[in-house]
């Protein structure tokens, strides 16, 4: 039996894995011939394929073979990791150990790119990484978050990972990839920390430089959220903790939708599959699941509950329990709105609800594929509760004007505060994208003001911390105009949340995922004079 066939004493194969130790099959495709080595093919015919072409088995793993592929569509397309990996998870027939393996290498390789990057510059011979192709580099990452980050052996990380190369890109890449990674294993992973960290701050005074490639954020990102934490009054000292908690795997969290089922009920279908959740920290509705997939669970499957951050309920629940005027039981409080529902997820938590107070929920979304999300989420509530429409938010206040008590702005943003469940964005986003949600921002907080009636109550929401799209475009829009107030959101959410909250000042909400464990939600609330 060879060496990479036998079990490790931690019961683990040499590629990182419990199991059997056989040969893994899996499905995959070949790519064309990369630029960062090897000799080019033959030419095709017109058709692209030479004579007797056959697709290629491939006999990689599996599990590293999903992750690629997962990498490849969200470079290539803008796709987000969360939405693709469970569909391919699911076609490629992944569970238990390598489904987890997966999600580890996809995610854990998302996260780190920037780090990665900053080794891999030292590994390809003066090769400005630039110049390589998009899957070579791609391949690259994934085995070096194997060798500086997973408890992979370095030859099972390397030979896997050059198996995959020569599978999925060529033969020739395959040798420059084996190269790259045998120089990134010549150094244990804190030697590689110090030796870009001291690169990136030789001086020993930049420390958004230090942080950005030891944490892997770009360092606008980083500047931005030390900013955050400064605006609403935290110490700059917390930016380490900040960067850490983005790269920390989140917990699951499922919302139990009221009136549709509790809590305890959605705690023993968990337990009926294994599972062992616990109640939420703060939201009253929130349940943690520890492992498994939320989607098997019949409450999930039927839209009595979803997955969804606690910080997204409880910025839900405060806009429910904000006292609108006149206060009372008013029969006026009955008209509430999602300006911007999608994908709708607080769009079901509102309308479970307005369903208990006998009010009805209007949940507007400009895309039409994100209305048909929405509907998705409302599923399990009455037709005549929720009417799900597509439009244009910004016209609303125009055409709807003081029609509703209720209103939520689930405002479109730069999603900075939720980079441990969508890595890429870090990557995708840049400065500039500010100017412009800033100024959809504002024109989507101004209509929601102008259709709420004289009492009601506005919540401005963002996933985002940074400045300018949260207390700025808040105090813009109050600067503006006199028919608008701010209330004390701190003191609203604590009195819908299970226990205090503690490290909110006030009067708007800021959560942080290094003191919360959620994600970093932006509340405001205003009311309509």
């Amino acid at each position: 039996m060879s060496e990479d066939a036998r079990r490790r004493p931690d019961g683990r194969q040499p590629d990182g894995r419990g199991g059997s130790g056989a040969p893994r099959s899996g499905s995959g495709r070949s790519g064309g011939t990369p630029r960062s080595g090897g000799a080019p093919r033959s030419a095709a015919p017109a058709s692209g394929r030479p004579p007797g072409w056959r697709p290629r088995r491939t006999s990689g793993d599996p599990a590293r073979g999903v992750a690629f592929d997962v990498l490849r569509q969200v470079d290539a397309s803008d796709a987000y990791a969360n939405l693709v990996l469970p569909g391919l998870l699911r076609e490629r027939g992944l569970d238990g150990r390598d489904a987890a393996f997966a999600t580890e290498l996809t995610y854990g390789t998302l996260r780190g790119r920037g780090r990665y990057d900053a080794v891999l510059e030292r590994c390809t011979r003066g090769r400005p990484l630039a110049e390589l192709d998009p899957p070579v580099l791609d391949v690259l990452r994934l085995g070096t978050h194997q060798l500086l980050a997973m408890r992979v052996p370095s030859h099972a990380a390397v030979s896997e990972t050059v198996s995959l190369t020569r599978d999925r890109i060529g033969t020739g890449a395959s040798a420059f990839v084996n190269a790259v990674l045998r120089a990134v294993a010549a150094k244990e992973p804190e030697a590689w920390l110090t030796e870009i960290a001291d690169a990136a701050d030789p001086a020993g005074t930049d420390e958004v430089a230090r942080l950005s490639v030891l944490e892997s954020h770009p360092a606008w990102i980083t500047r931005a959220l030390r900013g955050a934490l400064l605006g609403m009054g935290r110490p700059a000292s917390e930016l380490a903790d900040l960067l850490r908690a983005d790269n920390a795997n989140p917990d699951v969290t499922l919302v139990a939708r009221p009136g549709l089922v509790t809590p305890a009920e959605l705690a023993a279908e968990a337990r009926s599959l294994g599972a062992e959740p616990v109640p939420g920290r703060w939201a009253p509705t929130a349940l943690v699941l520890p492992g498994g997939d939320p989607g098997s669970l019949p409450a999930v499957r039927h839209a009595r509950a979803g997955v969804q951050d606690e910080g997204s309920q409880l910025v839900a629940l405060a806009l429910a329990a904000a006292p609108v005027l006149p206060d009372g039981a008013d029969p006026a409080d009955g008209r509430w709105l999602d300006l911007c529902a999608g994908p709708g997820g607080k769009a079901a938590l509102l309308g479970a609800l307005a369903a208990e107070r006998g009010a009805t929920l209007v949940a507007n979304e400009v895309a039409p594929h994100r209305a048909r999300l929405v509907r998705q989420s409302v599923a399990a509530l009455p037709r005549d509760v929720v009417d799900v429409r597509t439009g244009d938010g910004r016209e609303i206040g125009e055409t709807e004007p003081g029609r509703y008590d209720r209103v939520l702005v689930d405002a479109p943003c730069t999603g900075l505060g939720a980079l441990r469940r969508r890595p890429e964005a870090r990557w995708r986003r840049q400065p500039g994208d500010l100017a412009a949600l800033g100024t959809l921002q504002r024109a989507l907080l101004a209509a929601a003001v102008d259709a709420t009636r004289s009492g009601g109550v506005v919540a401005y929401v963002t996933c985002s911390p940074h400045p300018a799209e949260t207390t700025l475009v808040v105090q813009d829009v109050l600067r503006r105009r006199d028919d608008v107030e701010l209330l004390d959101a701190v003191a609203v959410l604590q009195e819908v949340a299970r226990e205090e909250v503690p490290g909110l000042s006030g009067p708007m909400v800021q959560l942080w995922p290094h003191l919360h464990g959620t994600d970093a939600m932006f509340l405001a609330l205003l009311r309509k004079r």
